[in-house]
């Protein structure tokens, strides 16, 4: 069950008729009640929390900007309570993330990046290294919370996709930052693009736009 609805017109339907959307992710808890507070706390979207006469119960939430919703309950899943890990929130600045689930109460680690392939992973926190990646390298930056059960979310920062990561049909921004953000680096490549031509661009909506589809769908900017 998924609470997030969406339209599909005929110019697109032989598309959509073959996408595959994943919408939701069940995480294992002990404490439905518990999990539901901490995930409140958060400030995560609920969505949903339908208990049924027979003992199951749904508990639905969305991550501010997230397309995937995550769900917990009772009757759901024999997997063992907090046994969902590596969960991953990709945002576009780690450092700002981590201060505003720090605000609303989570235990998050500080920023890190491994020091050897797939350290993000380790339990133990054994070659994790401190700080932001090498040169801000997009997916290279992390931080870790768990919630009470023990399931554990990382946050990663990406802030310029591999190519071919994203459709460049399909720009879409998961938020007002994060469209803001795509604008403010677009801004900057246009300053410089001006720069090396030596007159302003009257064309720069146009500029602006290609430059952020690229720069989403990892193709080639323009220059």
């Amino acid at each position: 069950m998924s609470t997030t609805g969406e339209r599909t017109s005929e110019a697109d339907g032989a598309r959509s008729a073959g996408d595959l959307k994943l919408e939701v992710v069940v995480i294992p808890v002990a404490d439905v009640g518990r999990a539901k507070e901490f995930y409140e706390r958060l400030g995560w979207r609920l969505d949903a929390d339908f208990p049924f006469d027979n003992g199951f119960r749904v508990v639905q939430f969305t991550p501010p900007g997230s397309g995937t919703s995550v769900q917990f309950g009772t009757k759901m899943t024999s997997a063992a309570p907090g046994s969902a890990h590596g969960l991953y929130l990709v945002v576009t600045d780690v450092e700002a993330a981590r201060g505003q689930l720090a605000a609303h109460g989570a235990e998050v680690s500080e920023v890190f990046h491994p020091g050897a392939p797939g350290a993000q992973f380790a339990p133990d926190a054994s070659d994790r290294v401190s700080g932001r990646a090498p040169d801000g390298a997009s997916y290279g930056s992390f931080a870790a919370f768990a919630d009470p059960d023990g399931n554990t979310w990382l946050l990663q920062e990406v802030t310029t996709r591999l190519p071919g990561r994203v459709d460049p049909a399909a720009t879409t921004y998961a938020s007002a930052a994060d469209l803001a953000a795509a604008m403010m680096r677009a801004s900057t490549a246009h300053g410089e693009h001006e720069k090396r031509t030596g007159q302003a661009d009257a064309n720069w909506p146009a500029w602006y736009a290609a430059y952020m589809v690229a720069e989403q769908a990892g193709t080639e900017l323009p220059e």
